[in-house]
């Protein structure tokens, strides 16, 4: 009896590991078929899991249409975007967890950082659109690096908050007295013991960055500078859908992040197990 309870949990994990592993690689693969066939089988009633005249065509439409330039551009956007917020949010969280302010500043400015993060982001873009208007950052990636911040700021501030309060004091105590200088302690002690924990909050602020959508939509208006998710809204039209080349364009937006997250996942495991604890 016990034999055959343990066979059945066993048999039951299986099918419950392998629905979600459907969930996530069904997508997947529906996009890479869609993307290979040619548009009189992607239009048909009758779906097909595997296509019957494979074809290339939908990539060599998307590439002649200059995919590699809002590649570029929303790699430099979305890499930049993290870097800035990483180095910001560390001196920040640094700065509320170490240092002692007046009437709860630290408290308060962490507060306001989640209602910004909160508020939909329409609500910040009229102000922001003026804002940068004036300043001459519409239609610059510049301009939406900045207009990032408003996604991955808050958020990296609050995680490695975390992962820096949970650090002893007393590790930056024995370093000043050694004679280390402040920005010693927080380059030397600091930075390599939170390390894990800012590799996990930098990934979901490259995914926030690589996928933002509305302030790309809304401060950029030259083709040539546009990201990534906005070319691929406009494979969809009002009343037609390229299938084949949006399937295509998606793929290709989606395969970075994929590789990148595999590619870190020790270090996000390894960056969990530390806030946990």
């Amino acid at each position: 009896m016990y034999k055959l309870r343990r066979y059945l949990r066993r048999v039951l994990f299986f099918l419950v590991l392998a629905s979600f592993l459907a969930v996530i690689l069904v997508p997947i693969y529906w996009m890479l078929n869609t993307s290979v066939k040619n548009p009189r089988e992607v239009i048909s009633p009758i779906p097909t899991f595997f296509p019957h005249e494979p074809t290339l065509s939908n990539y060599s439409k998307v590439f002649q249409a200059g995919i590699w330039r809002n590649f570029l551009n929303t790699i430099i956007v979305a890499v930049s975007a993290t870097l800035a917020s990483i180095v910001l949010a560390f001196l920040s969280a640094y700065a509320l967890v170490r240092y002692r302010f007046p009437w709860k500043i630290n408290r308060l400015f962490l507060i306001w950082v989640l209602v910004v993060r909160i508020l939909p982001p329409i609500v910040l873009a009229v102000p922001l659109f003026t804002i940068f208007n004036q300043a001459g950052l519409i239609n610059t990636l510049p301009g939406l690096i900045v207009a990032f911040q408003i996604y991955t700021l808050p958020y990296s501030v609050w995680i490695i908050y975390g992962f820096i309060k949970s650090l002893p004091v007393e590790f930056e105590e024995s370093a000043t007295i050694d004679g280390a200088s402040p920005f010693k302690v927080l380059t030397a002690i600091v930075e390599p013991l939170v390390r894990t924990g800012v590799i996990a909050t930098s990934i979901f602020s490259l995914i926030l960055a690589w996928n933002e959508f509305l302030f790309a939509l809304l401060f950029v208006r030259t083709p040539r500078l546009l990201t990534l998710p906005v070319v691929v809204s406009r494979y969809i039209g009002e009343y037609t859908t390229q299938w084949g080349e949006l399937m295509a364009i998606g793929l290709l937006a989606t395969l970075p992040i994929l590789i990148f997250s595999n590619f870190v996942y020790r270090q996000l495991t390894e960056g969990f197990s530390m806030s946990l604890k």
